[in-house]
């Protein structure tokens, strides 16, 4: 009978881990990298690059995740929105998601060395920073802003893998990324204001209010969006990419509109499947300006 059980058991560990880090949440961060893949190559680069910088940015985010959460499960077990989360709530022990970590890391270490040389000299950089990043709420308020930066490593290490090189519209695109990003983290962190000012940890919702914390999310959005026309501006995608942008200003448009009509805490899943279309509607701009082009 426990033979039988085991590969169940295997299984439902399996199922755990991918559940604890949002793996289907990669999803979300996959666009922006193939935006940056696509435009360093200028259309399709190939299968075997296409493939190796897939599994390089699945197998970054899932050690980025693994180390989030075993970095943050004792405050995660205070945190009544974030105690029912795998570590805290005793469903996946520390080992479990270190083993994790350890693997999703040298799966992205050995994708890296499949690109070029500058993705392999650049991917422990970034591993560094996707470890570290996690402390930071612990002693600056512009972890939300780092976030940001963690996020913004996507395009920029495609564009790298494609090319061997990260030229300004591959800096321009990461900034744009790290706005964008940086500004829902800090929405998404208000609703653990309360949490963080009481528990004496940094975000900018508990430094500058909720009000404050909005408006810099605006800011950011706005400033994001400048860097994408920008960005189209430099590197000529025309219409059709302008046609895409404006789909992800429509998505953010309606973000702040939720934002403004209802209580963000209860944002939920809606929060986060307007950020997937925004990150959607850049991709499928550039690959339809490609395509065109093509």
């Amino acid at each position: 009978m426990s033979v039988l059980h085991a590969p169940l058991s295997t299984l439902g560990k399996a199922s755990r881990l991918m559940s604890a880090i949002r793996f289907q949440e990669s999803l979300f961060a996959l666009p922006f990298a193939y935006t940056g893949m696509f435009l360093a190559a200028q259309g399709f680069p190939g299968w075997r690059e296409f493939i190796w910088i897939t599994v390089a940015m699945i197998g970054a985010r899932t050690f980025g995740m693994s180390a989030n959460r075993i970095v943050d499960r004792h405050i995660d077990a205070r945190n009544p929105r974030n105690a029912g989360r795998h570590l805290p709530a005793g469903l996946l022990s520390a080992a479990d998601m270190t083993a994790l970590a350890v693997l999703s890391l040298g799966v992205f270490m050995f994708a890296a060395s499949q690109l070029n040389t500058l993705a392999l000299v650049l991917a422990p950089v970034a591993a560094a920073y996707l470890l570290l990043y996690p402390f930071t709420k612990r002693f600056t308020w512009t972890a939300n802003l780092l976030l940001g930066v963690a996020l913004a490593i996507a395009p920029a290490g495609a564009w790298i893998g494609v090319a061997g090189a990260l030229p300004g519209e591959a800096l321009l695109l990461s900034l744009a990324v790290a706005l964008w990003a940086g500004s829902f983290d800090i929405i998404y962190h208000v609703q653990d204001v309360k949490f963080y000012t009481d528990s004496g940890l940094h975000s900018v919702a508990s430094r500058f209010g909720v009000r404050t914390a909005v408006r810099w999310a605006g800011v950011l959005d706005f400033l994001a969006v400048s860097c994408l026309v920008a960005l189209g501006v430099w590197m000529q995608l025309g219409l059709v990419y302008t046609a895409g942008l404006g789909g992800a200003v429509a998505a953010l448009t309606v973000k702040y509109v939720v934002i403004s009509s209802s209580d963000i805490p209860r944002m939920g899943a809606a929060f986060f499947r307007i950020n997937a279309i925004v990150s959607s509607c850049i991709f499928a701009g550039v690959l339809a300006t490609l395509l065109v082009e093509g």
